[in-house]
């Protein structure tokens, strides 16, 4: 993986509080109050300051429920909702830390499973970007 890539995901999504926010929502559009209840232990002012940097990172979308005062409910855009793959195999990997528990498997011949990148139209794994591959981001 390119680590200017990497470090660009990063930047959007590499602190605690918003990687679980992100991963709270990807159940569906929740209130404010609501993400506070489930994301125990985040400050309000912390809550707020995540739920602007991802609005405005475009992975999360705000909508008024009331106006005054004024009262927002959140939800992931199209871009957010791609993080579901990331947020699984991290966590898949943090339950496996020391002794592989909760690693993925394929149940018929029980090979522990792999991530790659996949090409859905061309029905094709792709291999580690390099100088001469065609993927772009």
């Amino acid at each position: 993986m390119a680590s200017r890539e990497l470090e660009h995901a990063v930047s959007v999504i590499g602190d605690r509080w918003t990687m679980l926010i992100v991963d709270t929502l990807l159940a569906g559009q929740l209130r404010f109050g609501e993400l506070t209840e489930r994301l125990e232990g985040i400050a309000p002012n912390v809550l707020t300051k995540r739920l602007r940097q991802l609005e405005s990172d475009g992975l999360v979308r705000s909508e008024p429920y009331s106006e005054r005062p004024l009262r927002l409910t959140y939800d992931l855009t199209g871009t957010g909702r791609e993080l579901a793959g990331a947020l699984t195999l991290l966590a898949t990997w943090g339950a496996g830390l020391g002794d592989h528990i909760g690693e993925l498997h394929h149940a018929p011949c029980g090979t522990g499973l792999e991530a790659r990148l996949w090409c859905p139209t061309c029905d094709v794994a792709v291999d580690e970007p390099d100088a001469s591959s065609d993927i772009s981001v």
